[in-house]
């Protein structure tokens, strides 16, 4: 994790109000809350969820003031914990991927986070569904056009300070800003404003892994008392808000929601992670037209500047020629130069080899190259290819699926820009579902489910469509 995710928060309070106590319901009341949650998740019709960082602790992002918390650390005078894996490659947790399907389902209708690490928005829920009241520590925004941008590095900046790069929409150009609050920031009416609708309107807000000590976040989802409305709160701490809750559930956010969405019959689908990163090949004719002086660069799809945190290094070898030197380029920018004869073409071989946390070791691109050739360019439809390339990557078992998704040439300098986009994580939430609910299920639990679903038995599936497949949360795959 960078300097930027401990500091990125601490400015929302007080390091001295840590170390709060953690209480745990003991099992069979925690079976009942859930039982009762479910129906009330059931029959909700319009559920808000409002969530802390005790939906993250899972995905290895640590929390505030849990016995392992940043502040309840820096209070003791001890070490800040360790990142599991780089900040820019959590991936959602299982709490995150639930509330995907209740938005699906259409029973969940907003979700207010203040959390900055953008796993909502990588989950799938859809930005006009979200405020992100302290901002995102992945996202820059243009404050001319409004335009944002969602990168898949850490922004470097926090404060709603400029970037180091420019607005991409035509006329614009204008310097990006950060997104993350500073001290003296008040939180953006943009976030505010559907935040506060919602909440009115809410017959629910579960509050999830928050303390609810966040001034003045905090207070939004009493809002929905007013209108009548409940709200819920699941945490391992006691919070303020508690004697204004309908229900307040301590467990295990996780195992709360692995216990609601079997009671609701409703499955948690894979999290696949696709990133994009572009091969850059800039060439140039000698004076005589014997020769071509090129330039191989693999770059962020966010621009040329930019990072490329899943990619360690590259090896570039050449089929069938052996007076050309392969290469090895571990910095950035990744970038080769060479100069070949211009009626000679031949096919480069890249190997990438990807960083930390990303489910597949490495992967292997043929580049043919022939300058006497025009290319093609194209631009396909994204959202239809991203969506094949996450099919099969459930459907192996396994990340590493690419597919090149646009094909363009810049004429000066001479450039051909070929995009693609690669499957980097496979995550399963089979085993994890699996142990929450074997850890709350005794006797009565299934049978409890009845009065949930309004059946006298639970929904038939076919084999291998459990909701809990008992594969690894983490599947690394082979190219």
């Amino acid at each position: 994790m960078s300097l930027g995710y401990a500091e990125k928060l601490s400015y929302i309070e007080d390091v001295g109000n840590v170390g709060m106590v953690e209480y745990f319901d003991p099992s069979h009341v925690l079976r009942e809350k859930i039982d009762q949650l479910a129906i009330m998740i059931k029959k909700s019709k319009h559920l808000v969820v409002f969530t802390g960082a005790g939906i993250s602790t899972s995905c290895g992002i640590p929390d505030f003031r849990g016995p392992k918390g940043i502040w309840t650390l820096q209070r003791e005078g001890k070490a800040l914990p360790e990142a599991s894996l780089p900040f820019h490659r959590a991936a959602p947790s299982m709490t995150h991927m639930a509330l995907v399907e209740l938005e699906k389902a259409g029973i969940l209708k907003f979700v207010i986070s203040q959390n900055v690490d953008g796993l909502h928005l990588r989950s799938g829920i859809p930005r006009e569904k979200l405020a992100e009241l302290h901002g995102n520590s992945f996202m820059e925004t243009c404050p001319s056009c409004g335009e944002e941008y969602f990168r898949d590095f850490e922004v470097e900046t926090i404060g709603l300070k400029e970037t180091s790069r420019r607005c991409s929409v035509a006329k614009c150009g204008t310097r990006l800003k950060d997104t993350v609050l500073d001290w003296e920031d008040a939180l953006p009416t943009k976030e505010m404003n559907p935040a506060e609708k919602h909440c009115k309107q809410a017959d629910i807000v579960l509050c999830l892994g928050t303390s609810l000590q966040i001034t003045p976040a905090c207070n939004l989802p009493l809002k929905a008392l007013r209108g009548g409305g409940k709200v819920v709160i699941v945490n391992l701490q006691k919070t303020p808000k508690d004697k204004k809750a309908s229900l307040v559930i301590h467990g295990f956010v996780d195992k709360v929601i692995a216990g609601v969405m079997d009671q609701l019959n409703m499955q948690i689908s894979p999290f696949v992670r696709i990133d994009l990163f572009q091969i850059i090949l800039v060439q140039a004719l000698s004076n005589d037209k014997r020769y071509v002086n090129w330039t191989l660069q693999v770059a962020s799809a966010h621009g040329q500047k930019a990072a490329l945190p899943f990619i360690k290094s590259v090896e570039i070898s050449f089929l069938d020629r052996e007076d050309y030197k392969a290469a090895i380029l571990d910095k950035q920018p990744f970038r080769l130069k060479r100069r070949t004869a211009y009626n000679k073409a031949f096919e480069m071989v890249l190997k990438l080899n990807f960083s930390d946390g990303c489910g597949c070791s490495s992967l292997e691109i043929d580049v043919p190259v022939d300058f006497k050739v025009s290319t093609d360019c194209f631009d396909f439809d994204k959202d239809y290819i991203f969506q094949k390339l996450r099919d099969k990557a459930v459907l192996e078992s396994r990340c590493g699926q690419n597919a090149v998704i646009e094909r363009k040439t810049i004429l000066t300098p001479r450039s051909d820009v070929t995009t693609y986009a690669i499957v980097t994580n496979v995550v399963q939430y089979g085993k994890a579902c699996k142990a929450a609910l074997d850890s709350l299920s005794n006797g009565d639990f299934k049978k409890r489910k009845a009065s949930v679903t309004g059946t006298g038995s639970s929904r038939k599936r076919s084999k291998g469509s459990s909701k809990c497949k008992s594969r690894s949360d983490n599947i690394r795959g082979h190219t």
